[in-house]
This record gives C-alpha cells, structure tokens and sequence, in this order.
C-alpha cells in the first residue's frame, strides 16, 4: 500500500511539474468592467472568483469618474510568484494584487514589493488584519464544513474536528472515501489553512491519520470540492473557504455549511499595492472604497465577509450548530512566514502526501 500511495504521489507530482509552469505565464480569467473611454485603467490581480468580486467593482467604478478595471483572476501560487518576479525585475505589473494565500501576501510585503497606504480606513482596521501598512485585509472568510444534506442528516452531520473524527473511527465507516480538501500542494490556500491547523489544534495529527486511514481525497479548488459534495460523490469537504460554500448553499439546497465549533480559522483576505504599480493613486483610492462601509456591504452580500453578531453565527446552520464556534483569525504577521520556510514546508507537504490520496483532474 505504501509503495502503491509512494508511486501515486510521483505521477501526480510529475504531472504537476509540467502543469504549474504553464499556470505562471496567464491568467485564468479576465473581466472589464468601467467605460471603454476611460482616461485611466487600473489592472487588478486576483485569487478571487471573477463572479464573487464582480459586484465591488463595478460599485467602484460606477462611483468612479474615468475609471475602468482590468481584472485578472490567478491561481494563489502562480499569482504570488508572477509578482515576486515583477518586483525582482523592479516591472510595472498590477495596480492591486489580492490574494487568500495571506503568507504569500507577507511574503511580499517583507521583500518590499508593497507600498504604503494610511488612511482613516486603516486605521481602523483591527491589528490582525493590518501588516506594516502595505498588508491590508479586506474579507471576514471562514474555513468551513461543507456536507451533503441529502446525505447527511441529524446527528451525523459534522459539528466539529472531533465529530467529523468520530465519523471516520469505524471501520466500516460510510464517510471513507468521501471525505476530501484542498490538495495543500496545487492551492497555496490549502496550504495555508492545513499548516495553520497543525499550529493550532491537537487533533491536527489524529485528522490526518484518520484521513490517510479512510482514503480521503485531496483536490485542487474549492468550486471543485463544492461541486463534489452536491453531486453526493464525497460526503463532506474540509476547510473549504466559507464565502464560496456560504455562495453556494444560498443558490442550492444540497449544500450545508458549518463553521466547526471546536474553533474555526478566519482569513482577512490580503491586499497589498506593488511597488511597480502605474496608477497607485487610483488603486490608493479602490482599496479605501474596499475597506469603506459602501464596500464592505458589497462584499458583505457576496459573502466575502461572513456575519458574526455578538458572537452568534447568523451565516450558517444555527439550528443544527446550537452554539456558535470559537474564532481563530489568522493574523497578518510575520509568523506566517514560519510555514513558508523551504525546509519546513518541503517536511510539512511530505509527511501530509504520504497520508493523502490525491485527484488530479483529467482535463489539467
């Protein structure tokens, strides 16, 4: 078995080595939004869904005299080394990079590929969500639990990392096998989330024995995982980005979400203005309509910033949950950068692929 999973691993990660390459030369997706005579473009690049940051900027813009957005849509890793090369070669690239891989957006930071932004906006940002004054986070986004309500009913739904545990223990559990994440290797958010649980919880290590135990399933996004469990072919999904499952479950009834009341992870995605950029005075001003109360209720209602009032979850399955969770963020510091460490890093994917069953998809 080991040497079957040992065999998997090098086809995948052969497979990867032509595939990611390809990846950092183009974007995934491109969108225009503003008037084709604008006096001036500003170029933003994003790990963020076209669909789920649409409404933000064309806010913007509307608002906006002679503005129009190039909006690039990249994955998180291809996103982060195209502007780390753009900063090395001191280039002109994006205006404004977002990005869910905040150690990345760190990363960058240190490097001095950011520039400075001070505004009352940011001021009043909480310390978490702030690095340097280059590293703003502009979300409220919940590592969740997505599962099948057609499948899972009462009390086999998953409230928490030692249900879900309790749900792979027996050995002819019918959650083997259809259980699935991020594939920590393809999604620089995969790796994000599963390092951060490593740092934070003890049942980081029976998770992922009980994981590799029951064939669980590592994959590469998170409309991919989300489509998976719709369809009924994996049960539940692990730490899957809740603004996508929150999008998801509002348009179909098969899909629930639960924010995991042991603790839940939060991201403030990150924002930062390159040094290269060729319009910051335009990109000065989107960040601060992002972080501003009209844009903060359009993300709001894209679900990109989840609702917590007074501690009681008001996004998720209350009547099932019963209690509301315990909030994590995940600071902007550099203390993300301990994951991002090559020797760490390379340990750290090698003890969770030896556990794992990875997918690649057929088309890739």
């Amino acid at each position: 078995m080991a040497a079957m999973r040992s065999g998997r691993a090098l086809v995948c990660l052969a497979v990867l080595a032509l595939y990611l390459p390809m990846r950092v030369q183009a974007q995934e997706a491109v969108r225009l939004f503003g008037p084709e005579d604008a006096i001036r473009t500003l170029l933003v690049r994003s790990s963020t869904d076209i669909e789920m940051f649409a409404p933000v900027m064309q806010e913007f813009v509307d608002r906006a005299i002679d503005t129009r957005i190039r909006y690039e849509q990249w994955g998180s890793n291809a996103l982060y080394q195209k502007s780390s090369e753009e900063c090395q070669q001191s280039a002109a690239g994006a205006d404004l990079v977002i990005s869910s891989a905040i150690d990345q957006q760190v990363k960058l930071v240190n490097d001095g590929c950011a520039l400075s932004h001070r505004s009352i906006y940011t001021r009043s940002l909480p310390a978490h969500a702030i690095w340097r004054d280059e590293l703003f986070g502009i979300t409220l986004e919940p590592a969740v639990l997505v599962y099948n309500r057609e499948e899972l009913l009462g009390d086999e739904i998953p409230l928490s990392r030692f249900d879900l545990l309790d749900r792979l223990r027996p050995n002819d559990s019918r959650f083997a096998g259809r259980v699935a994440t991020y594939d920590i290797e393809l999604s620089g958010l995969g790796y994000l989330f599963a390092f951060a649980d490593s740092q934070q919880a003890s049942t980081f290590g029976a998770l992922l024995e009980a994981f590799g135990r029951t064939g669980a399933v590592a994959t590469c996004c998170s409309a991919e995982l989300i489509d998976a469990v719709a369809e009924g072919r994996f049960l539940v999904a692990y730490n899957v980005l809740g603004s996508y499952a929150l999008a998801r479950a509002e348009i179909d009834p098969r899909i629930g979400v639960v924010a995991p009341q042991d603790y839940t992870l939060t991201l403030s995605r990150g924002a930062l203005i390159p040094t290269g950029s060729q319009q910051s005075d335009t990109a000065h001003a989107f960040l601060d309509f992002l972080l501003s109360d009209q844009g903060r209720s359009v993300l709001q209602k894209s679900h990109l910033i989840a609702t917590f009032d007074n501690g009681e979850v008001t996004d998720f399955d209350n009547a099932i949950m019963g209690a509301a969770p315990v909030l994590r963020p995940i600071p902007l510091s550099p203390t993300l950068l301990v994951g991002l460490d090559q020797m760490k890093r390379e340990l750290f994917i090698r003890q969770w692929r030896e556990k794992m069953v990875l997918q690649v998809d057929e088309d890739e």
